[in-house]
């Protein structure tokens, strides 16, 4: 399984970033095998408008099947939902921290988001 996990830095001992559409990073990690791939999203964090958005396109194009964030909001929960990505939020900790708590079912699927837009 592919997640996408949102991080401060580009390393699984980086801390979770609370944002998705603005994250300074994503960690793509791979559960089965650890593998991971940071990629840096500076673009989006300096967006005036459209960051969760366009991140949320970034990562479904990635074909990640869920992303593991603080927090998220309505319009990058619709674009994921829409392309088949499940999203879990509450995640805190480093990345690998998060991802050790998802594969322990601590993180469960967020069917609203939590935050308003441009948060």
């Amino acid at each position: 399984m592919k997640l996408c996990i949102t991080s401060q830095g580009p390393e699984l001992s980086s801390p979770v970033d609370p944002r998705f559409g603005r994250a300074s990073w994503f960690i793509i990690y791979e559960t089965e095998t650890g593998a991971f791939e940071a990629l840096d999203n500076a673009r989006n964090l300096n967006a005036a408008s459209g960051a969760g958005v366009q991140a949320a396109a970034t990562v479904a194009d990635k074909g990640c099947d869920w992303v593991i964030s603080g927090h998220i909001g309505p319009k990058a929960l619709a674009v994921l939902q829409a392309g088949g990505v499940k999203v879990a939020v509450g995640a805190e900790g480093s990345v690998e921290a998060a991802a050790a708590a998802f594969k322990d079912g601590r993180l469960g699927e967020a069917t609203e988001a939590d935050v308003a837009p441009r948060w």
